[in-house]
């Protein structure tokens, strides 16, 4: 072929590489809720279940309520679903705690008081025996194609909303128990899942584990920075964990939002092709109040992530 065809070829392969990512992200729009620490208990009518459930009630709202006045005030798009970051019971393996979480929040929108799909991992309160709900769960999440992979430990998983890849890593991103609590594996996890699912396309990630990342008592210096090292290939949009209390910041230039615990509110987070908005909701006296109203404008892919993609589609 002489060399202006191929030249010619080339640049067609680019331009329709830039026309797939445009078309994609043009379709992103994807709202969902985040919370984390929601320690139940088993007594049914504890003041803490009790605060957990007028929470959920409260999500269940969410396309009846309006987006924050600096926001446009615009209606709230219905959710795809809530994260729960850990520590979902106050006690491991307490009789009745477990019941207490899965009849609150069910599984799939339709089994419990919450009315969307619930994604949950674990955190340093919970055990082996809610870890093997989770296992459990997950097979059923496969089974109704709420999610697209799970580790072969049946623990971590992913899944696709719209162009949006998320990857939940339970308690945290690590290998081996170096620090407290044991990941089983979930680094390795998340290195063959982005790799594989993600790979060179630019696309939006977001991470999902319970431990923070402000306070090395939880995991090492190590951990944290094989973390960092695996999600630097990546367009990680969003990390979101529990474990310490409420908060937006940045770590190593990525936006993270330290959740919070389930009584006292939860985040509503919407990613577009043009925007990261994120919006706590938290009840004050009684009444729900919007706080820690942020929006991250984004750019669109460059060419060099274009040029991956296709790259890619021709392997």
């Amino acid at each position: 072929m002489p060399v202006e065809w191929r030249v010619y070829h080339q640049r067609m392969r680019w331009t329709l590489a830039l026309w797939l990512v445009a078309a994609v992200s043009w379709g992103r729009d994807v709202t969902f809720l985040a919370t984390s620490d929601s320690q139940c208990v088993a007594t049914a009518d504890a003041e803490h279940n009790l605060r957990n459930q007028a929470t959920i009630r409260e999500m269940n709202e969410l396309p009846n309520r309006r987006w924050p006045a600096q926001f446009g005030a615009g209606l709230i798009s219905k959710p795809r679903g809530v994260v729960v970051l850990g520590d979902l019971v106050e006690r491991a393996g307490r009789e009745g705690e477990w019941g207490r979480f899965a009849a609150d929040f069910g599984l799939d929108g339709t089994d419990g008081l919450l009315k969307y799909p619930v994604f949950e991992g674990w955190g340093n309160h919970d055990g082996a025996a809610e870890r093997a709900q989770i296992k459990k769960r997950n097979e059923t999440r496969l089974q109704q194609k709420l999610i697209q992979h799970v580790s072969e430990n049946g623990l971590h998983y992913s899944w696709d909303w719209d162009d949006v890849h998320f990857v939940h890593l339970n308690l945290y991103p690590g290998n081996r128990a170096a620090g407290r609590g044991d990941p089983l594996l979930s680094l390795d996890f998340l290195k063959t899942d982005l790799a594989e699912r993600v790979g060179r396309s630019g696309r939006p990630v977001v991470l999902l584990h319970h431990y923070d990342l402000q306070n090395f008592k939880w995991w090492t210096h190590e951990e944290i920075a094989a973390y960092r090292e695996a999600i630097r290939p990546y367009n990680v949009s969003l990390i979101c964990h529990g474990h310490t209390g409420l908060g937006v910041y940045t770590w190593n230039g990525y936006d993270v939002i330290n959740t919070g615990q389930t009584h006292n509110g939860f985040f509503v987070v919407r990613i577009t092709d043009k925007h990261l908005r994120i919006a706590y909701r938290a009840r004050h006296e009684d009444r729900w109040q919007w706080h820690l109203m942020t929006e991250v404008k984004r750019r669109h892919l460059p060419l060099r992530e274009a040029v991956s993609l296709d790259v890619l589609a021709r392997r």
